[in-house]
């Protein structure tokens, strides 16, 4: 793909920039390997733009999955009917879930649940306020972040929901966010393992009983691999293919992804006669990929990262004296998730030119709700 963008001089350092070129050719692979756009509930967390949701739309990518409520609410906004909170609502939370199923009662909310006593208070939150809220059973299938793990214990809360008022069956939650392994052959057997376990607790689920709508399931690792299971109930949920990264490319060889989105930096001052400090510190670029491998520079393929600090990158390379400060660079991060969340708003890019500008709203915690 081709990253030249005649009028960088418009656009102040550090900015986020998005190539149109490379998200098309990203949300058409998605759908090619999804079969249908119907069948991906892609997570909003990776770039929280309306506009790119809005895309999505137009491409038949009708469900969302999302981590937060602003997250939600941007979605709701841009038009998407049918969103999944896959995160454990607690607390003041509970209250906003209410708030939104009032503010949107044409949209769908799903929740996350995986413990009775919070979603206990959200059943009484609910009819409270004459609502009924679907609640998706999140299942830990090897990262043990979240989830129940598949057996009695799962059953018997998912009977429950059933049960409790204010509350409904929504379906399994099964993110394999754990299943990393380079070798294709090795991660498509780990993920052919967890979801035969899941649809068989779904179907056991369902032979006494008790409906199971939807499977949400995969990550951007796993979801190809899922793609080829025509169990009905399966949605796919990547997140990170919509712009994808340095770090996925890495990891996934095996995927046709483009990255999509890089960091415009400056040179601000050539320290020494191998080393040059750029703008482009840890508030504008993601610091959790260990220093070495945070960012790519094409412009300087041998850059080897000595600093990392809150506004200052410092590198060195055998070529540091062709560059002087002002010179322009594009920094392409390992982790572009927590990377869009550190900017206000994203530069568009089309054709080599700066076409718009988007907001990133769903960077904050809060909107309106």
């Amino acid at each position: 793909m081709d990253y030249r963008v005649t009028d960088l001089a418009q656009i102040p350092s550090p900015a986020l920039l998005l190539f149109l070129e490379g998200i098309d050719a990203n949300l058409t692979e998605m759908v090619r390997i999804a079969g249908r756009g119907e069948r991906l509930r892609p997570h909003v967390k990776t770039h929280k733009l309306r506009p790119l949701v809005q895309r999505e739309l137009a491409r038949g990518i009708i469900r969302q999955k999302c981590a937060t409520l602003a997250e939600a609410e941007v979605l709701a906004c841009g038009g998407v009917k049918d969103i999944f909170l896959a995160y454990p609502v607690v607390g003041p939370n509970i209250a906003r879930v209410i708030r939104f199923g009032e503010v949107f009662p044409d949209v769908k909310l799903l929740i996350a649940g995986d413990d009775r006593r919070p979603l206990a208070s959200l059943a009484a939150a609910a009819v409270a306020a004459s609502q009924q809220i679907e609640v998706v059973l999140d299942l830990d299938v090897g990262q043990h972040r979240t989830g129940v793990p598949i057996g009695e214990q799962a059953a018997e809360l998912y009977r429950w929901i059933g049960t409790t008022p204010g509350l409904a069956l929504g379906g399994l939650h099964a993110y394999d966010g754990h299943n990393h392994q380079t070798d294709f052959a090795a991660r498509q057997q780990a993920v052919h393992s967890f979801i035969r376990e899941v649809t068989t607790f779904a179907d056991r689920l369902e032979s006494s009983g008790l409906k199971v709508p939807r499977i949400i399931s995969g990550g951007t690792g796993s979801f190809p691999i899922l793609a080829a299971n025509d169990d009905p109930r399966l949605e796919l949920s990547p997140g990170t293919t919509v712009l994808h990264d340095i770090g996925y490319r890495s990891t996934f060889p095996d995927l046709n992804f483009i990255p999509a989105a890089a960091v415009l930096t400056r040179v601000i001052s050539c320290p020494g006669p191998n080393r040059l400090t750029c703008d482009v510190g840890y508030k504008a670029l993601a610091s959790d990929p260990p220093l070495a491998r945070r960012l790519q520079i094409h412009e300087v393929p041998d850059a080897q990262i000595v600093m990392h600090n809150e506004e200052h990158l410092v590198f060195e390379t055998s070529g540091a004296a062709e560059f002087q400060p002002g010179d322009p660079l594009l920094a392409f991060p390992w982790h572009i998730c927590p990377t869009v969340a550190l900017h206000q708003q994203a530069y568009v890019i089309e054709g080599g030119k700066l076409v718009d500008v988007w907001p990133i709203e769903g960077r904050d915690r809060m909107l309106s709700i």
